[in-house]
């Protein structure tokens, strides 16, 4: 075995791949929430809330939305091993890294070519995490490592006392992302570098080459008259950092500086409305820049929900800013499938980004509802509200999954869902069939089109030969129709212009039917044994 292969990940189960169902989403307006009108004219109501499991909810969002999410922030289950007690370490690893990986797989289809993923995660998985990030996005698209602070105090009781979290950055195509990322403010303490002692007219400078370096691609030892008439040049082993003939362009510029009394080595200024608007962002994030979990902890009991128990580890609004202002732009889209408290969202919404959330547990009811609709009527006052001015306005849409398209009947046959009614599963095949939903007031056979001239039909009845004659009649020689129906009797290929297909034998095989939840549940994982020999994620020596 060489060098490669023992190091390479060998997943426990690592090819068995859910097949998800590509379901459609349903509006529940009694749960959607919108302000009374609008505050701003960017104020978005088209926002996203959907209640359900995340694997489904990702592949529902695949269609409409692929290429087109700039912003991915994910804070998963941290694999602490508390979720995977009838399993033995190895097992819990590959299991926790499928979970993640059949979801990451999605997200990147989701991401546009100059988007990113973000992901906090703890030291537990961190590295793991990190190899499978670098098989999806390839290694190329990291990014780096941030490392948040998240608690300011210490454990007493801890071997080292854990401190920080990690936040993986992944690029969809690190070369577009590198040129349309957005820098961070500069400091007070930034800004403070530059000065201006000699009340240049061009405003606050600062040192930029400056008098001498060790070395360089051209070593420059030449002598320099100061203005007090001294001459100096570099002694031995030290050289100007830059040429003569840029301290000459320099010196009639009035970019040289000499000191206040023309007695000191020579600056070349830096001016500040030269440089670019900010600085690179840099990959530690103290407590006191961007908040610790007790914090947002306390944000949630005292000022957002009092009246509900706070959710137990929320991330600060401030860390989720910092993301989004790096990451995004105003209008641009954002995405959290692990929605949580519902954090992400309400920053968004506050930044003025258009945003979608993904929560499976019962707190997307009792957390994030309640705190978006304090968002939205402009009576949170916590987080970044005050920083980022926010007033109110705009709203969401509450969506849920809808049930499995097919059903076993009492005899064991897989039939329609008896709650689809004709609408639901017009969408439902169209969805799985590449057709963009759009039915027809006008032609009752036009329930969807994949081009202008190429339709879809749906529908429960039972054809015969003279309705499909009478529809490829309607639909003529210059359009195409597919036909879904429960049964025909006629030949299928008797219509040139009609592609007929029955319904549910047309979409048996597509994907798992029935299974709703692919949740980190112990009882929804694989059960898969691990195979004689294998002691964890990595092979061992030969």
């Amino acid at each position: 075995m060489n060098k490669k292969q023992k190091l390479e990940l060998t997943r426990i189960n690592k090819e068995v791949r859910p097949r998800p169902e590509l379901r459609i989403l349903l509006e529940d307006p009694a749960r959607s929430y919108h302000a009374k009108g609008r505050v701003t004219t960017t104020d978005s109501f088209d926002n996203r809330l959907i209640f359900g499991d995340n694997l489904l909810a990702l592949k529902a969002l695949e269609a409409e939305f692929s290429g087109n999410v700039k912003c991915v922030f994910i804070d998963p289950p941290y694999n602490t091993g508390s979720a995977f007690t009838h399993y033995d370490d190895g097992i819990e690893h590959s299991i926790w890294l499928s979970l993640i990986r059949d979801r990451l797989e999605i997200i990147r289809q989701l991401l546009s070519d100059d988007g990113s993923l973000w992901i906090t995660i703890d030291d537990n998985e961190a590295h793991y995490l990190k190899v499978l990030c670098d098989e999806i996005f390839g290694r190329r698209n990291f990014v780096a490592t941030c490392v948040w602070e998240k608690d300011k105090g210490g454990r007493g009781d801890a071997d080292i006392s854990l401190s920080h979290d990690n936040i993986l950055v992944y690029a969809r195509e690190k070369s577009i992302w590198s040129k349309t990322r957005n820098l961070m403010p500069r400091t007070e303490t930034q800004l403070g570098r530059f000065k201006n002692p000699d009340s240049d007219p061009r405003g606050p400078w600062r040192q930029g080459d400056d008098g001498t370096a060790k070395s360089g691609t051209e070593k420059q030892r030449f002598p320099v008259t100061l203005p007090s008439g001294r001459v100096v040049t570099p002694p031995p082993g030290r050289y100007w950092a830059f040429s003569q003939e840029t301290l000459v362009t320099a010196i009639a510029e009035g970019r040289a500086y000499f000191g206040i009394d023309g007695d000191r080595l020579p600056i070349i200024k830096r001016y500040l409305s030269e440089v670019r608007d900010g600085v690179a962002p840099r990959t530690w994030w103290s407590a006191d820049e961007v908040g610790t979990n007790q914090q947002a902890k306390r944000d949630h009991l005292n000022k957002l929900l009092t009246d509900i128990e706070p959710f137990a580890t929320p991330k600060p609004e401030g860390l989720i800013q910092r993301i989004v202002h790096i990451a995004t732009n105003p209008g641009d889209l954002v995405l959290d499938s692990f929605a949580g408290s519902g954090t992400t969202g309400a920053v968004a919404h506050k930044m003025g980004r258009r945003w979608i959330m993904v929560e499976l547990g019962e707190h997307c009811h009792t957390h994030i509802i309640p705190r978006l609709k304090k968002v939205i009527d402009g009576e949170d006052k916590g987080g970044i509200t005050e920083a980022v001015g926010w007033q109110g306005g705009g709203g969401f849409r509450y969506y849920r999954l809808a049930p499995s398209l097919l059903e076993k009947d009492k005899w064991g046959n897989w039939v329609i869902n008896h709650d689809y009614n004709a609408a639901m599963l017009a969408e439902a095949l169209c969805k799985l069939e590449g057709f963009t939903y759009a039915p027809s007031d006008a032609v009752y056979w036009q329930h969807g089109h994949s081009t202008e001239r190429d339709f879809v039909y749906v529908t429960t009845a039972s054809l015969t030969h003279e309705q499909l004659q009478q529809l490829a009649d309607e639909v003529g020689p210059d359009r195409s129709l597919l036909v879904l129906c429960t049964a025909f009797r006629a030949r299928a290929d008797a219509y040139p212009n009609l592609t007929v297909k029955k319904i549910p034998k047309q979409v048996l095989s597509r994907c798992e039917w029935g299974h709703d939840d692919y949740s980190s549940q112990v009882e929804n994982l694989p059960k898969e044994p691990p195979k004689p020999g294998q002691q964890g994620l990595f092979d061992g020596e030969d």
